[in-house]
Order: C-alpha cells, then sequence, then structure tokens
C-alpha cells in the first residue's frame, strides 16, 4: 500500500469523525491491508486530530478479551491514541449526537507517574512507573459501518476509540490485586456485565506492560501523566439515548455516565 492511498483513508477516517458518520470497511476495499499498514493510516488520522490542537494524554490497549479475539480472528492485542478531546468527567452525559454506534466498556485505568520505554519492561517495572489506578469507562465507537470490522479496520480507526470517562477514586496499584478485582457493570440499573481484572491478558499489568513494549519497538514511550486504558474486562454494551451506565470495581470504586 503506498502513502498516497494511506493519507487518503486516514483523512476519511478523520472526515468520518468529524462528520459522525461511517465508511465502508477497509479490508473488504482492500483485503490485502496489513495491521503494519492499518497503523500508518490510524498514524495519518492521529495526525489530523494533533493538527486541529488537540493533544495525547494517553493509550488504550484493545483486544485484550479471548472473545474478542475469536471474534477478529487475531490472537494480539492493539493500541490506539487517548486525546484531550475525549475526555468525559465522571457522571458527564454525553450527547449521542457526538458519537455513531457507541458502545460501553468497563476498564481499569492506569495513570503514570514516570516514563516507561519498552522493549523489556516488566510488570514490576509497569507498577512502578504508576501512581494511581481507576475505574474507567471506554466508550468504544467505530468509523466502520455496522461494526463490520476485522482486526486492520480496528486499528486503522485508531482502536475504535470514542471517548473515556475516569472514576473519582485514585487508588496505589500495590494495594489492590488487579487480577482477581471483582467488576460489576450496570445499564440503567441492571446488572448487564460481570469480570474481573483477570479479563485483560490475565493481568491489567500484563496488558500494560505488552504496550510498553510494543510501543517501544516502534520508538514510541509511555510518559508520565499519561493514562492507559488496559482493556475491557467484560463484553462491550451498546448505547442509545437515555441510557445511564455505572461500573463498580472491588476495591477501586465506581464510575458513571449519562447518554443525552
Amino acid at each position: 500500500m503506498d502513502q498516497a492511498l494511506i493519507t487518503q483513508l486516514g483523512d476519511e477516517l478523520y472526515e468520518a469523525l468529524v462528520a459522525c458518520q461511517t465508511v465502508v470497511p477497509l479490508t473488504s476495499r482492500h483485503p490485502d491491508i496489513t495491521v503494519d499498514e492499518a497503523y500508518q493510516v490510524q498514524q495519518r488520522m492521529i495526525a489530523r486530530r494533533l493538527e486541529k490542537g488537540e493533544r495525547v494524554v494517553g493509550k488504550k490497549i484493545g483486544v485484550t478479551s479471548q472473545a474478542v479475539m475469536n471474534m477478529l480472528g487475531v490472537y494480539q492485542p492493539d493500541f490506539g491514541y487517548m486525546l484531550d478531546g475525549m475526555i468525559v468527567s465522571d457522571g458527564e452525559t454525553i450527547p449521542m449526537s457526538s458519537l455513531i454506534q457507541p458502545k460501553a466498556e468497563g476498564e481499569i485505568a492506569f495513570v503514570l507517574k514516570k516514563d516507561l520505554m519498552g522493549p523489556g519492561v516488566s510488570n514490576a517495572d509497569v507498577l512502578a512507573a504508576t501512581d494511581f489506578v481507576m475505574p474507567c469507562f471506554e466508550i468504544v465507537d467505530s468509523r466502520i459501518r455496522d461494526w463490520k470490522i476485522k482486526i486492520q479496520d480496528t486499528v486503522a480507526d485508531n482502536a475504535s476509540c470514542g471517548v473515556f470517562v475516569l472514576g473519582s477514586a485514585a487508588v496505589d496499584p500495590r494495594k489492590i490485586d488487579l487480577i482477581t478485582c471483582g467488576m460489576v457493570l450496570e445499564k440503567n440499573g441492571e446488572v448487564i456485565g460481570t469480570g474481573a481484572g483477570a479479563a485483560a491478558l490475565g493481568s491489567p499489568v500484563n496488558a500494560v506492560a505488552w504496550l510498553a513494549n510494543t510501543l517501544g519497538r516502534l520508538g514510541i514511550g509511555l510518559k508520565a501523566g499519561e493514562v492507559v486504558l488496559s482493556g475491557a474486562l467484560a463484553a462491550m454494551c451498546p448505547a442509545q439515548a437515555g441510557d445511564h451506565f455505572a461500573v463498580h470495581i472491588g476495591g477501586l470504586g465506581s464510575c458513571s455516565v449519562r447518554f443525552g
């Protein structure tokens, strides 16, 4: 795939984001696109957002659960960039007009106090570099029509990032078992999903170490102050206007968001 086509596809996804519209899956039009080329498309899409004044505030890890890996037929996670334009406050209402086809995921967010640069980052390094962890929602949203995605589609689309919501509690990661901590996901007061930290690559710490090492091979580091979303602990749930979601994670507290 030549650079002109990569640029064209990145621009197409950026313009779909701005217009809140979808595009035909990239893999149906360019079946030979590789994951590496999809990341180049992602970089172009992010560059367009940065040109408009947004700034990177963190990274996200996707495809961390076995169910999603099976769905996409790819047995490795992916990553995307979190920008300041994606931040939503705990309890805030998100206008549905700002999203396309959102789904809510309950996750654990890591906030770093030290830089992390792979390769060679261990779980102990992740814990030493983490200031605190928080319950969070990632509201994933796809610019790909009807969520008909393969791994290349979601990678190119910035790992299907929408917006994210951080809870108000900040907990030292060394004071909680991040593997066994339980999560309950509620929609409109009803429990719709449960999970545990182990759902994210066996541990959210494993997921952050994977990200640091994967980015390190690309010459990219995780920086102090950045937020890292470590992956969904249960299946994502579609959101519609009027919905209210809450996530509760043992030892971490809660987080909520509404859709207007």
